[in-house]
């Protein structure tokens, strides 16, 4: 699933809009309390600016809650900075009725909010299940399943847990990130919409 033919507008948040400007893409917005934005975007964008100077939130939390769409991509915002990472894995959970997508090289991350997420996974596939705040969880079709079982940051995790093959069901009643690899981008955005 190619990110740039799937989506239907782009917000520059910050210095991201930098990013975009060097791909030649003009972004619907600029968000963001905008003091890493170069002078060169700042110019290019003036007309789609949306400052924010507070400085009480993140851009990535200025940026999210003034997007309404049915699917957010998020690129750029982990493994930069392992501070600015666990900020946004922060804003997240505190926003889950935002559908949301984290996307690196490597990885696609989302939300699994209250009830019942499914997908199909190959055998083999990479399947970690972290929570964000205290959750009870049940989670299926892995090769390390687990019943109703509190996870928490500091407590139980499954990291790097393992698909049979088939369906994968986890059910929670509290936050959990669920990460796929990036290559099952398509598989991640089905489901983070069904949680949403």
């Amino acid at each position: 699933m190619a990110i740039w033919s799937q989506v239907e507008a782009f917000v520059g948040v910050d210095s991201g809009a930098d990013h975009l400007l060097a791909a030649s893409v003009t972004p619907a917005a600029v968000i963001g309390d905008l003091d890493s934005l170069s002078d060169h975007a700042r110019t290019t964008f003036a007309d789609i600016l949306h400052e924010v100077p507070e400085q009480s939130t993140t851009d990535f939390e200025k940026a999210l809650v003034r997007v309404a769409a049915p699917l957010i991509f998020g690129l750029g915002f982990t493994g930069a900075r392992l501070d600015h990472t666990l900020s946004v894995l922060n804003v997240i959970a505190q926003y889950p009725q935002k559908a949301v997508i984290l996307i690196d090289a490597d990885d696609a991350s989302f939300l699994a909010r209250m009830g019942q997420t499914t997908f199909q996974a190959a055998q083999g596939t990479r399947v970690s299940i972290m929570p964000l705040g205290t959750a009870t969880v049940t989670a299926a079709g892995l090769q390390w399943p687990f019943t109703r079982t509190v996870m928490t940051p500091n407590g139980f995790t499954s990291p790097s847990n393992v698909a049979l093959g088939g369906k994968v069901t986890i059910e929670t009643d509290g936050p959990v990130l669920i990460t796929l690899p990036r290559a099952l981008l398509s598989i991640a955005a089905q489901a983070a919409v069904r949680a949403g």
